[in-house]
């Protein structure tokens, strides 16, 4: 490994992985209306077992941002042992259904608002519903991918949300893939478009988080096709002097490389949490 700078509620649900019973964990599928798309969003809740809506604590919550093909589900499929995580750590996690949206507000069209949706809608609905800490000490956002380019997209665009970021395997910079991801029915053909692709991409928007500082951990395995752009936005953020953790690690662009990079993830954002009291 390289580091550089440094309701559906079921009371008892059983996941089984190889040779592990996870019991007693509690999971909600939750269908929140967006407003903004005039649309019902799928969403998964993942809470301690410890948890009770009547009990005074109040809990961090950490955002899992899908990639493209994925739906509110993906992260539990990819990390099957999510509930208990959440137990240990005292951590909700919200997943929501982000279809192939890039989690952008696409300018063209109006059911892909995605922004909105997790930036205010979201956040809005799990605040009112669950204990959690509500304001960005308490509020982290991830994910892979798709959902890598998603959760830097808010924590560059919401620093007033979110208190810490991270990205795996994220496509940080859209413009070498104009053909890819259905991405130009979000945004139009890159070719008579440019300035667009160029105001929704990662990489053009570094400057904003020198003022903001959010806690950031990126990450990427070494034989990723998207490590390129990875390793161009940790130079840029070197060279503006924006504090990040990086990690490049043997691996590819799939799911037995995200399991592994979770547990950085997590551990990362619980320390951000521990150190925000």
């Amino acid at each position: 490994m390289r580091i550089k700078n440094f309701v559906w509620l079921f009371a008892f649900v059983l996941f089984l992985i190889p040779g592990v019973i996870i019991a007693q964990q509690q999971v909600n599928q939750v269908k929140i209306h967006s407003a903004k798309m005039a649309l019902d969003v799928n969403n998964m809740v993942i809470l301690p077992a410890n948890y009770d809506r009547a009990s005074p604590q109040k809990y961090p919550v950490v955002y899992l941002l899908h990639g493209h093909g994925g739906n509110q589900n993906s992260f539990l499929k990819l990390k099957p042992n999510l509930p208990d995580l959440s137990t240990q750590q005292q951590i909700i996690f919200v997943c929501p259904d982000g279809k192939v949206s890039w989690y952008w507000d696409s300018p063209i069209d109006p059911k892909t608002q995605f922004d909105t949706y997790v930036s205010k809608e979201l956040i809005a609905y799990i605040d009112s519903h669950y204990n959690t800490i509500s304001d960005k000490r308490g509020r982290a956002v991830t994910g892979f991918s798709m959902g890598g380019h998603g959760a830097l997209w808010m924590a560059i665009n919401h620093p007033d949300v979110f208190g810490a970021a991270g990205s795996m395997s994220g496509g940080v910079d859209i413009r070498p893939f104009p053909k890819s991801w259905n991405m130009a029915n979000s945004l139009g053909e890159y070719i008579s478009n440019k300035s667009v692709w160029n105001a929704h991409t990662i990489a053009t928007h570094t400057e904003k988080l020198r003022a903001t500082s959010p806690a950031l951990i990126i990450d990427c395995g070494q034989d990723d096709f998207f490590i390129k752009v990875n390793e161009d936005l940790h130079r840029d953020l070197l060279e503006k002097k924006i504090i990040h953790t990086y990690i490049v690690s043997p691996g590819i662009h799939n799911s037995e490389y995200w399991n592994k990079a979770m547990n950085w993830q997590i551990a990362f954002f619980k320390e951000f949490f521990t150190k925000s009291k």
